[in-house]
């Protein structure tokens, strides 16, 4: 099922940026350029995107700890990027660039809210990792049953997938409003 979702937001996010770049070029509307912020969230997606790999390898090593911490730090970093998304949103607003002021503009802030809205419909599940872990990891029995499932074990590299995923798409929007932009 994750594969299928991948591959449908996968045709989702190509769709809207040809059409973006065909509502462009038949219309003849210059690009708009993306603020520095989505440049700052791109590293903030990355860190994110770090500690998740940091608490897949602390969960294969059996490391309880460092399986919660990397879990939070996760969820920390994906909610800050919420924040700092809201808060160039903001600057766009303020610096005259709303969703009306041409079409490129709406293709910016529908890009960059179905992006924002998929970092959300994940985060529940990260934080239900987060939660089961904190719950059940209580006594080295516990932990032992925890790591050794092969169910928390296939969810949990899906959840990576599509974490990873998440984060690869975040570096294309930018990378493809950035070259836009330029050309």
């Amino acid at each position: 099922m994750l594969f299928i979702l991948l591959f449908g937001l996968s045709a989702l996010f190509l769709a809207l940026t040809v059409s973006y770049v065909y509502t462009r070029v038949t219309m003849n509307v210059p690009p708009v350029q993306i603020p520095f912020l989505f440049v700052f969230n791109t590293l903030i997606l990355l860190s994110s995107s770090w500690t998740m790999i940091r608490a897949k390898r602390c969960y294969l090593n059996d490391d309880t700890e460092g399986y919660q911490q990397n879990l939070k730090h996760t969820i920390w970093l994906s909610l800050l990027f919420m924040l700092m998304q809201t808060v160039a949103w903001w600057w766009l607003f303020s610096h005259n660039v709303a969703l009306n002021t041409s079409t490129t503009t709406a293709y910016l802030y529908v890009i960059s809210f179905v992006h924002l809205a998929h970092v959300v419909a994940g985060l529940p599940f990260l934080m239900l990792f987060y939660r089961t872990a904190k719950k059940r990891m209580v006594d080295p029995v516990t932990v032992l049953v925890y790591f050794s499932d092969p169910e928390k074990r296939l969810k949990l590299r899906l959840l990576t997938l599509y974490w990873h995923f998440l984060d690869g798409l975040w570096i294309y929007l930018v990378l493809f409003f950035g070259i836009n932009y330029l050309i």
